[in-house]
């Protein structure tokens, strides 16, 4: 199976009781940023722009451990910032697993070959490690020589460890879609569990250069979606199929929630109009009918999985098409 069958267990599991008792609105995955602090200055990369005044700032291990008490999700993404310059990262693993939720911890990999040492491998628990090209490609956008090298050593140490690991890479407008695979290929030549990849999203304060047009990213996800063929992708074939235009969308901004040291951040993972104390409070007082394409002028050119994969899941039973299509790809 692509995912763990315990995973596949408890989502399904979720999914159903919420659609049992008619919820709406309900998270599936919580985006848990403790520290926006990180070793690096990538490129693309808004958040240490977005909360530069307050990038010291840490939420506690207790503030930690109630949002994912607070939030429902069955999956938890441990990111930043760079989740391993969180002191008690180690208790907040232990924490999280304890409360019998799944865990991607997002890494950039500086960090990761030390930090081995202080975690054990766990059914629940998947490394996430963020790779944008070869090395050449992938020290520039990084900003740093040598990132490639010491992340791919990370990679290599976590799997003779037993650890579950998988890789997120960035389609930015430069990006060759032929040193992408052979990235995919090396990857899965030393063992690493699963692939996601995602268009990047065009945060003001970074600037336009770097990012795809809704045009342009449909015409490079139709190679990307021929390359799913091959390799072992963990983005959805609908998620994909949309990325290439082929599937239309609807964004499902309250679907990966994201809680930070500012607090609940509305409305949604890449855009923030507000910060609230409590899940609920976020949940409640966010106008939801204001975002997503055509009603938000910043939503216009986004189509990141953490909008548009948790629509997937609502998707799926519409069509038997569609179900067949998911069960293939996660059997296969």
């Amino acid at each position: 199976m692509r995912f763990p069958m315990r995973l596949n267990y408890d989502l399904t599991k979720y999914i159903v009781s919420n659609k049992l008792n008619k919820v709406e609105k309900y998270p599936l995955v919580l985006m848990l940023e403790p520290t926006h602090l990180c070793n690096l200055a990538c490129s693309g990369c808004g958040r240490i722009r977005e909360y530069a005044d307050t990038i010291q700032e840490m939420m506690s291990l207790e503030d930690c451990l109630k949002s994912v008490d607070e939030c429902p999700a069955p999956v938890v993404t441990i990111t930043g910032g760079e989740p391993f310059l969180y002191p008690p990262v180690y208790d907040l693993i232990r924490g999280v697993l304890d409360r019998g939720k799944h865990i991607y911890l997002c890494t950039n990999g500086i960090l990761l070959e030390k930090a081995l040492d202080n975690m054990k491998p766990h059914p629940n628990f998947t490394l996430n490690v963020h790779m944008d090209g070869l090395e050449e490609t992938h020290d520039r956008i990084l900003e740093r020589k040598g990132a490639f090298k010491i992340a791919m050593e990370g990679i290599k140490k976590a799997k003779k460890l037993g650890f579950r690991v998988c890789t997120n890479t960035t389609i930015f407008k430069e990006t060759n879609l032929l040193e992408i695979e052979m990235l995919f290929t090396h990857l899965e030549e030393i063992g690493v569990d699963g692939l996601l990849v995602a268009p990047g999203f065009g945060y003001e304060a970074v600037g336009e250069k770097l990012f795809l047009e809704r045009r342009d990213i449909e015409k490079k996800f139709a190679e990307v979606y021929e390359m799913s063929k091959k390799h072992r992708f963990f983005s959805t074939p609908m998620y994909l199929r949309f990325l290439k235009g082929e599937k239309k969308l609807e964004c499902t901004p309250w679907g990966n929630p994201t809680r930070n040291p500012r607090g609940w951040k509305a409305p949604c993972y890449l855009i923030t109009d507000a910060h609230y104390p409590t899940f609920r409070e976020m949940m409640e007082k966010t106008d939801w009918s204001k975002y997503g394409v055509g009603k938000d002028p910043r939503c216009a050119q986004c189509m990141m999985h953490c909008g548009f994969e948790p629509t997937v899941v609502g998707e799926i039973g519409k069509s038997f098409k569609d179900i067949l299509e998911m069960m293939i790809w996660n059997f296969t």
